[in-house]
């Protein structure tokens, strides 16, 4: 991104290189490449910086949008983030006041989840994956049932396994007091060259 600086103020911003017109002298897309810094600065045309400080994983935080700012005592236009906000662990219920003002979809009511809560994504996820390691197996819970026959020892003792994980996962899930400690839970981290996860992950059949 460039801007524009004219008397210590920014006045105007773009994303790509093009012809300027500055105090009535045409500038062509040559001096992008051309041109030094310094010589860019001094008809007041600067290449933003980043500054990506306050700027948190999306998939835990909201970021704000970004502020351009220009900087006399550094020279330079800066785009940062403001403080940013993290989302809710817990789910959002409907409230009386939501009956009241007409907000509650239609088939829910006061006490329902409104909006669901990071712990219930996660969770939801887990169980997913769980599902997913457990249902090429499946059949054979389905053929023992049916023809009153054994299910073998090591897949059955595979699946409690899975589903055992499964549940310790959610436990930890739940138990995280805010979106920092259900952040670390997910974050993988390497010791000794072994990478792993707070989490845990689910067994492997052998």
């Amino acid at each position: 991104m460039y801007a524009i600086v004219e008397s210590g103020s920014i006045t105007k911003t773009f994303n790509n290189p093009r012809k300027l017109v500055i105090n009535d002298i045409r500038y062509s897309t040559k001096i992008y490449s051309l041109w030094s810094v310094e010589e860019k600065k001094a008809i007041g045309l600067y290449e933003v910086e980043y500054d990506n400080t306050n700027k948190k994983d999306e998939e835990w935080y909201i970021n704000t949008n970004q502020t351009l700012a220009y900087d006399s005592s550094g020279d330079k236009v800066t785009a940062s983030y403001g403080t940013a906000t993290a989302k809710k662990i817990a789910d959002t219920l409907w409230t009386e006041q939501d009956k009241t003002d007409g907000l509650i979809r239609e088939g829910d009511d006061v006490g329902d989840v409104a909006t669901e809560g990071l712990k219930t994504i996660k969770k939801r996820m887990i169980d997913n994956q769980c599902a997913g390691l457990l249902a090429p197996s499946d059949w054979m819970v389905v053929k023992a049932t049916e023809t009153g026959g054994t299910m073998d020892s090591g897949w059955k003792t595979w699946r409690a396994s899975v589903r055992t994980k499964c549940n310790s996962m959610q436990t930890q899930i739940d138990n995280a007091s805010d979106v920092d400690a259900l952040a670390a839970l997910f974050t993988y981290t390497t010791t000794d060259g072994v990478t792993s996860r707070p989490l845990g992950e689910f067994p492997v059949k052998a």
